[in-house]
Parts: structure tokens; sequence; C-alpha cells
């Protein structure tokens, strides 16, 4: 959706994009045909390094390691989006996660209880929470070993919803064993 401030860079790329438009008339005017293919050929060129830098931002995040251990603490760099996610390791399993610190519970989302092996006809959906997508139901879980950069936890309570997740929530019941800071776009996570 455009906004405010981009309408004004729209004129203004426009304004520019005419000014060009109106030079290569009057430059190439008896080689118009040149002119159009060398336009074209440089409309692919920016349109191609457009491509490549959106690409480049999406795999940034892929490439570029998501947490740091420094020693006793974890590092979580911001995201594009502004948040910070962190990489637990539950049971041998990979799961990423949104810290999230406006969060009460630990939150897995049925997609990565799956992957943990969680049967989610087995669970007992008796609790609710409110989340920003309104209210959902939830299931007490109790994970066996989590493991966060240099810690390692075991029979952390989380809990499965049955709501639409995009992810799971690292919230501050797990969070809370933490001396949280955050500073120069990083969360830094220490005990």
């Amino acid at each position: 959706m455009i906004e405010g401030d981009d309408w004004g860079r729209l004129a203004y790329l426009g304004l520019i994009l005419l000014a060009l438009l109106g030079w290569m008339i009057v430059e190439y005017k008896s080689r118009l045909g040149f002119a159009m293919r060398s336009a074209a050929a440089w409309a692919m060129i920016f349109i191609g390094v457009t491509a490549g830098y959106g690409i480049w931002q999406d795999m940034q995040g892929r490439i570029m390691p998501l947490q740091e251990v420094n020693g006793g603490t974890v590092e979580l760099p911001r995201a594009q989006d502004g948040h910070y996610y962190a990489t637990l390791t539950i049971d041998g399993t990979e799961i990423e996660f949104l810290a999230d610190t406006g969060a009460s519970e630990l939150v897995l989302s049925e997609e990565d209880a799956a992957r943990l092996g969680i049967d989610r006809t087995s669970l007992h959906y008796l609790g609710e929470a409110q989340t920003a997508n309104g209210v959902v139901r939830t299931a007490r879980v109790e994970l066996p070993v989590v493991e966060f950069g240099p810690f390692r936890d075991t029979d952390v309570v989380a809990y499965v919803t049955d709501g639409d997740m995009g992810g799971s929530l690292l919230g501050m019941s797990y969070l809370g064993r933490f001396r949280i800071e955050i500073a120069e776009r990083r969360m830094i996570l220490s005990r």
C-alpha cells in the first residue's frame, strides 16, 4: 500500500523519468530505434539489479546467522520486520521462535508441535489464550530438553495452540529465565 511519503517519492521519480525521456527524444531524434533498444537494455539492467537486491534482502536472514553465541550470552539481531527471532533446539529439532516479551508463555504452533512429534489428536485443549488474532485454545505440554545457545533446560512447560499462528512464540515463561538487554538493534540474553 502506498503511504504519504511514497507518493512524493513516486512523483519525484516520475519527473526524473520524464526528463530522461525528453532528453532521449531530443538527443536521438534521428535514431529513435537505437534509443529505444538502449533504453530497454538499461531498463532490464535496472530491473535485474532491483530484483537481485530484493532477493538479497530476503536471503540475508538465511545467510547471516539468526543468532550469535558469545560465551555465556546469546545475541539476536533485529530482523527487517523489527522483531527478534530465536532458534531453540527441542529434543534435537531446531524450532524458530518469535521472541515476544509481550507473550506470557512459550507457545508452539501446530506445525512446530508436529515437527517435534507431538500428536495433536492426543492433546487436551483446556486452556485459552488471548492473541492479536483473538482467543485461541491451548493444550499444555512438557518439553523434555530445550537448548538455546549454551543454555540447557529440562522439563520446560509449553502450550500448543490450535489457532492460526505464523510461527511459535517465545514468551516470558522462558525468556524470564534470562537477563534481557536490548541495545544497538540486538537483544542480548544471558544468565
